[in-house]
């Protein structure tokens, strides 16, 4: 058991890293290691459950890794209760997958459910809350209430920013999600500043080749070919694109919408 801790700790960092195979594979091996120990329902292999459905949302996999998320959430609400703070983990990610398979009512639900029983575990300013509160304001965003969205993001980052300083990658995160806001009505100057405030943080943090860079390079692309920079937008598309094919391969969704938008800058530019 205690190997299947460590195992689970190095797929965290690996998972951190942006090493998706890698860390599939230590989660799965942990889980192995745990359901042996334990039987299938101790909240170790909820735990293990629960990452390895993580690593298959990030990989595009989402109904597995619904299934995953949803057996950590039985076996996590067996073990603790509905209200449990570990219970709120585990919502918030079903909340994640149903966001990324469109069901926004449905997310908004689990999401909200995990922030009140985090607000009433912590408080409304801690940094756990913080994540959900994101989270939320992402999914307002996608059903175009920009303005409560906006509210969100600027609250999480109020958190993060007291919590971690200024150069945080949660901070990174919650900047980002405020430049899609403000690109989304048309401030494409703030977004733009936005966008390479996360950047920079995402590289000092992260190192130039992680996932999140490739996210913030692409956001930063999009402004630069609103604003008819179409040659500096297709350098950061094209950066983007290759983080994006060496993480998670040529037929990730992730991928596929670099590639997209490396294409809707026409042929012109070739």
């Amino acid at each position: 058991p205690n190997v299947a801790i460590r195992v689970n700790n190095i797929g965290s960092v690996l998972l951190d890293l942006g090493d998706l195979q890698d860390a599939r594979k230590c989660f799965e091996r942990a889980l192995k290691i745990d359901e042996k120990a334990y039987g299938p329902d101790h909240p170790n292999v909820a735990r293990d459950v629960n990452n390895l459905g993580s690593v298959l949302q990030y990989q595009g996999d989402l109904k597995e890794a619904r299934k995953y998320v949803e057996r950590a959430l039985k076996i996590d609400e067996k073990a603790y209760g509905p209200d449990h703070p570990n219970v709120a983990i585990i919502v918030n990610n079903i909340g994640g997958v149903l966001k990324d398979l469109g069901d926004l009512q449905g997310a908004r639900k689990y999401l909200e459910r995990a922030l009140k029983i985090d607000e009433d575990a912590y408080g409304p300013d801690h940094p756990k809350v913080a994540r959900y509160v994101n989270n939320i304001g992402s999914v307002l965003q996608a059903q175009g209430d920009l303005q409560e969205a906006r509210k969100c993001f600027k609250r999480a980052l109020k958190i993060d920013e007291k919590a971690y300083g200024p150069d945080h990658p949660k901070v990174a995160r919650d900047v980002n999600n405020i430049g899609l806001v403000l690109q989304a009505q048309g401030d494409l100057q703030e977004a733009r500043k936005c966008f390479e405030r996360a950047l920079k943080i995402g590289e000092k943090a992260c190192g130039p080749d992680h996932p999140n860079v490739a996210r913030y390079v692409n956001n930063i692309g999009g402004v630069l070919q609103a604003q008819g920079d179409l040659q500096e937008a297709r350098k950061c598309y094209e950066r983007a694109l290759k983080i994006c094919r060496d993480k998670f391969g040529p037929d990730h969704p992730n991928t596929r919408t670099v590639a997209d938008n490396l294409s809707s800058l026409g042929q012109g530019l070739k």
